[in-house]
């Protein structure tokens, strides 16, 4: 089944089991968020919300909520695009399994967009404000558009080959805002729509940005495909879909998705206002900051439009799916992009960007008598050269011929191998005063912080701890230590109060405590949070305090610290500070209020019972 638009989509889905219809009416600030995210962890079907408070439209959630149902939706296109991944990495293989790509000569051809004279996107007009205003968490600044497709075309080169379609976040309505003439949108550094707007900036030109929300399926999933600057999203949209993406382009306007529910037109405009607060994938707000403005000129939608939209918050959410899609698309086109690279995982439960776990391999000098890093330090700075690994904060990359079986989905295993191999005073490499995602508020400012990457390869070093030593002792303001892992020590640190871009005296002090005890070789690693439980409870909490809330040159020491020529080491422990700091944006937190709402929806006799 290739899905051409929303309803052909709503309809399979619906006889196959995949969705149900909600009648009663729902609430979209804070409670239709609410019962997507409890839909995605129930791995419940789609949600069609008919009566949605405030707006005429109609709205569906939890679309991709599993992997299983994503697959369904692509599922006549699949082997075909999964067949082109293979050929860019072994082209002779046609020659070996040629019946394995009797879908690829179609989803080439399917590619390139078409150009229509008219399409259903075109049937209906609103205003801005009659548009469902999506309200995810409490502190967020207004209506957001979640699941969009922001399309832009570079401005010296116009035309589909250079065009740009990312999920850049919309913000619909707000105090700065004038009502339904402006909209903010927010796009994140290393994103293909900036360089056409620099571009628009140089030649002295308005850049103008079509919004598609809804039409096929495939464009949504290519909105947030990290694909090579030069293959554009709407060209593996084509191949993803199983046909020509159809685009109407009137005149010397920008092309609108013939078959979008809904199409917001308009132009960037020569100032920014205030966007946000909006509550992240991260698990933390993203505050306020200004963004570019677009101007709206027209709102377009098709009869029986629907509104689809997710929920973004602290991983797992439906965006793991997403994530897992992608990777489960692309994992063999790794070493392909990465030379000497094998396997990576941008860790879903760190919040992506901040932790990229790598198995690379070292050969530069096999003949040397201890195997140290060299090629690993030469992949991880290209995993921060190219392509979304850029925006990574952390980099942990080990050796694949010490465990070729060693995988990155193993967390217990990966942090044992690399605790076990790592020498403390060569191994971590950081680059300082660089750019870093701008959800992150770890940095020493707005887009700018630290990145390290951290490498181990050769025999072992050490035996990691089964149990705290038996002596350990910790200074005052420190307490409640626990083994997590094998190796890590989590403790309870005292409230953070220093400032921003400034180490904390009280973690010096923590790391010359620590330097005067004898027998910590088996706990290489030392976290501070919050609250140690918490922290320690799983590899998800751990994954996430540690590497959320932590920026690797302000926040890590080791005991035994030394600086020589500008390399930092230390001869152990080392401690991450994984406190939340003074200056950090605050983490998402429910309505208790809009829970006891959902609870009643879910409870026996209610609409939602046995979904949430």
């Amino acid at each position: 089944m290739r899905y051409r638009n929303m309803t052909m989509l709503l309809e399979d889905l619906e006889r196959h089991g995949q969705l149900i219809r909600v009648d009663a009416e729902v609430d979209p600030y804070l409670e239709i968020a609410a019962i997507q995210r409890r839909a995605y962890r129930a791995g419940a079907p789609a949600m069609l919300f008919t009566r949605v408070k405030g707006t005429r439209f109609p709205m569906v959630a939890n679309l991709f909520g599993t992997m299983d149902r994503t697959r369904f939706i692509f599922r006549s296109s699949l082997r075909a695009l999964e067949g082109l991944f293979r050929l860019k990495v072994d082209p002779f293989d046609f020659f070996k399994h040629p019946w394995r790509y009797a879908g690829v000569p179609r989803a080439l051809f399917s590619a390139m967009p078409r150009t229509v004279k008219k399409g259903s996107v075109f049937e209906n007009t609103a205003a801005v404000s009659e548009l469902p205003q999506l309200v995810s968490w409490p502190r967020d600044g207004g209506g957001y558009v979640t699941l969009p497709q922001v399309y832009t075309e570079s401005p010296e080169h116009p035309g589909y080959k250079h065009s740009n379609m990312g999920m850049y976040r919309v913000q619909l309505t707000g105090p700065h805002y004038e009502k339904d003439r402006e909209v903010g949108l927010h796009y994140q550094i290393h994103r293909g729509i900036g360089y056409h707007h620099a571009q628009a900036l140089r030649v002295g030109e308005s850049l103008k940005v079509n919004i598609f929300v809804g039409g096929p399926p495939a464009m949504t999933l290519a909105a947030v495909m990290p694909l090579p600057d030069d293959i554009p999203e709407v060209v593996f949209a084509g191949a993803l879909a199983g046909f020509r993406i159809p685009m109407v382009r009137r005149g010397g306007d920008l092309p609108v998705l013939a078959d979008a529910d809904f199409c917001i037109s308009g132009t960037i405009m020569p100032y920014q206002k205030p966007e946000g607060p909006f509550g992240d994938h991260l698990g933390y707000y993203s505050l306020e900051h200004d963004f570019p403005v677009l101007r709206v000129d027209n709102v377009w939608h098709r009869n029986g439009a629907v509104w689809p939209f997710t929920t973004v918050g602290r991983p797992p959410q439906e965006d793991t799916v997403f994530g897992d899609f992608i990777h489960e698309l692309t994992a063999a086109m790794v070493p392909q992009v990465f030379s000497g690279v094998h396997e990576i995982q941008a860790v879903d439960a760190a919040g992506v960007h901040p932790l990229l776990l790598a198995i690379g391999s070292e050969r530069y000098v096999p003949w040397a008598s201890e195997r140290q890093p060299q090629e690993l330090i030469t992949s991880g700075m290209a995993l921060l050269g190219n392509t979304q690994t850029s925006l990574s904060k952390y980099v942990m990359i080990t050796a694949r011929e010490d465990a070729p079986a060693l995988t990155t989905h193993d967390y217990d295993g990966f942090f044992k191998h690399m605790l076990e191999r790592t020498d403390f005073g060569r191994d971590l490499h950081f680059i300082t005063r660089t750019t870093i995602d701008t959800l992150d508020y770890t940095g020493i400012s707005l887009n700018q912080g630290s990145k390290l990457v951290w490498t181990a390869c050769g025999e072992k070093k050490r035996a990691l701890a089964h149990h705290l030593p038996a002596d350990l002792t910790l200074p005052a303001g420190f307490g409640d230590a626990r083994l997590f892992g094998r190796g890590i020590v989590v403790l309870r640190g005292p409230a953070h109060t220093a400032a921003r871009d400034e180490h904390d005296e009280a973690m010096f002090r923590l790391a010359e405590h620590l330097g005067g005890i004898g027998g910590l070789e088996g706990t290489p690693l030392f976290v501070v949070a919050d609250d140690a439980a918490f922290t320690a409870e799983d590899w998800t909490n751990f994954l996430w305090v540690t590497f959320t809330r932590s920026d690797p040159a302000t926040d890590m020491y080791g005991a035994g610290a030394f600086t020589h020529c500008k390399h930092w080491g230390c001869r152990g422990p080392l401690i991450i500070d994984a406190r939340l700091k003074s200056f950090h944006a605050p983490a998402l937190e429910t309505d208790p209020d809009v829970e006891r709402r959902v609870d009643e929806l879910g409870a026996p006799g209610g609409p939602l019972h046995g979904f949430v």
